[in-house]
C-alpha cells in the first residue's frame, strides 16, 4: 500500500525556517518523481517543488532560493527546507508521489499529474 506520511510543520514567524519530512511506505522513492505543494485557504493548490530520479529539481518563483527540495533514498523521505519564510507561506503543505513512474512528466509540479498524496502538515508564518 502507498503511503505518504508529513512532519515537521508548525508555527514559525516570518523570516524563520522549517524542515518538513514526508516518509514514503509500500514503494523505493528513487525511481519516482516527487513533489511538495501547498494550498492555503480559498486558494488553489499549488506546486511549490519538485525532484527526479536523478537530483534534478525545480522550484516556484515564489520560493526559489529560499527553499529546498531533497531526498534521502536510504531513509525513503523527502524533505522541504524552508528559510526566510513569509507570512503568504502560510498552508497546508503536502508531498506527492507523479502518478506515473519514470521521470517527471512535466517540467513543473503540477498537480494533475500527481497520484499519491500525504494528509498534509500545516505551516503558519506570522
Amino acid at each position: 500500500q502507498v503511503q505518504l506520511v508529513e512532519s515537521g510543520g508548525g508555527s514559525v514567524q516570518a523570516g524563520g525556517s522549517l524542515t518538513l519530512s514526508c516518509v514514503a511506505s509500500g514503494w523505493s522513492m528513487k525511481t519516482q518523481c516527487m513533489g511538495w505543494f501547498r494550498q492555503a485557504p480559498g486558494k488553489e493548490r499549488e506546486g511549490v517543488a519538485q525532484i527526479d530520479a536523478d537530483g534534478r529539481t525545480v522550484y516556484a518563483d515564489s520560493v526559489k532560493g529560499r527553499f529546498t527540495i531533497s531526498q534521502d533514498n536510504a531513509k525513503n523521505t523527502l524533505y522541504l527546507q524552508m528559510n526566510s519564510l513569509k507570512p503568504e507561506g502560510s498552508a497546508t503543505y503536502r508531498c506527492a508521489r507523479q502518478r506515473y513512474r519514470g521521470p517527471c512528466v512535466s517540467a513543473f509540479p503540477a498537480p494533475v499529474h500527481y497520484g499519491y498524496w500525504g494528509q498534509g502538515t500545516q505551516v503558519t508564518v506570522s
